[in-house]
């Protein structure tokens, strides 16, 4: 089977959308597929370096310049596989061939429908939004990372007719327990004499609530048991907001900055921390409590969906909007560590690499056949 992936376009900075598509070439070549990732090339967006146009001209690459090439790429392989719903217009260049697109998740739509009042939205953003919906509403075949995620988008798109299925992601990368951390390390991040701490990984989204995290924190720092931990935040730099809770709340020892770690890095950071603090407020997936309990590390995250969906009962379930409660729920739980840990083993069974590769292929061949058979 020759299948074509349709990437994600990279002056975006979608750096999960990038792992995820290199990720499933990799689970799909494994099965013997031909399979080749094709994406929009920047070429106007490097005419200007004024941020301000930036944007507006990677529009012209990624729908005036890629609808044509993708159109002609297409007709050489037998499905073609758009790996973000946010390229959901793409499906219009390739509705000649059979094809399929993945959900990760509809927080940005909802956000422009006025759902999220910490999120606004502006005006060419709502377009776009518009446009990614009405793609998605003629979408025949779609791919949800989590239950959630079908669930929303079936209340955004109504009952069109459409084959959408839940499969699942797993780890993206091979993370593993037993990762010690380097000196180099430990020096950067003021980690060192075997200093503990919590680990909190993720972006600066409002969906992510980095500012619940050192809320929460700064609760637990004063709780007897965790008056010497630290907390450390992984992913991107802070935020002018973050800042000035750090300060409000006195943290300014006792949080660490670690912006754009590397896998390995990461690896470390998990297999040595007290728990993973992932108290979201809304996700598609949530990809850091699979990447947590891999390396051993357990977890703390929010108890609703999709977070409770992937963490299955291998977690610490807070409110991230009661602090207090959330501390007390933490110190309690991380009295069962090892249990955590090992629920967390048993738990990733549910999201093994191989068996998403053949719910996929399995998904691919459903699409064939219903294609032929429509045809005929």
């Amino acid at each position: 089977m020759r299948v074509l992936l349709v990437g994600n376009y990279e002056p975006s900075g979608s750096q999960s959308m990038q792992h995820y598509g290199a990720w499933l070439e990799r689970i799909l070549k494994a099965r013997g597929l031909q399979v080749t990732i094709l994406k929009p090339l920047p070429f106007f967006c490097r005419l200007t370096r004024r941020p301000s146009l930036i944007k507006y001209l990677g529009y012209l690459d990624q729908y005036v310049v890629f609808p044509p090439r993708l159109r002609r790429e297409a007709r050489a392989y037998d499905l073609v596989h758009v790996l973000d719903h946010s390229n959901s217009m793409y499906l219009r260049s390739v509705r000649g061939r059979p094809n399929l697109i993945t959900c990760h998740d509809v927080l940005a739509i909802r956000a422009a429908r006025g759902e999220f009042p910490e999120s606004p939205t502006g005006w060419s953003g709502r377009l776009l939004q518009r446009w990614i919906l009405s793609g998605l509403r003629a979408a025949r075949h779609v791919a949800c990372d989590s239950q959630k995620t079908a669930s929303d988008l079936k209340v955004l798109t109504g009952e069109t007719g459409s084959d959408l299925r839940v499969v699942h992601l797993a780890v993206n990368w091979d993370y593993r327990p037993g990762a010690s951390l380097p000196g180099d390390l430990a020096d950067r991040f003021r980690l060192n004499a075997g200093r503990c701490y919590f680990l909190h990984v993720g972006g600066n989204q409002w969906y992510k609530n980095r500012v619940g995290v050192l809320r929460i924190f700064s609760r637990l720092a004063v709780m007897e048991g965790f008056s010497s931990t630290v907390l450390v935040l992984a992913g991107k730099p802070w935020t002018s907001e973050m800042r000035s809770v750090i300060r409000e709340e006195r943290l300014e020892e006792r949080v660490v900055e670690a912006a754009n770690v590397t896998n390995e890095e990461l690896q470390a950071l998990y297999g040595n921390a007290l728990a993973l603090l992932f108290p979201s407020l809304e996700e598609g997936f949530g990809w850091p409590i699979l990447e947590a309990q891999a390396c051993g590390c357990p977890v703390i995250t929010t108890g609703r969906p999709p977070m409770s969906e992937v963490a299955g009962e291998a977690a610490i379930f807070v409110d991230p909007a009661d602090p207090q409660a959330a501390a007390e729920a933490i110190a309690a739980g991380l009295k069962s560590c090892e249990r955590l840990r090992a629920a967390g083993f048993r738990n990733l069974e549910r999201f093994d690499a191989d068996e998403i590769a053949d719910q996929y292929c399995a998904f691919y061949k459903a699409i064939l056949t219903d294609e032929t058979s429509a045809a005929w």
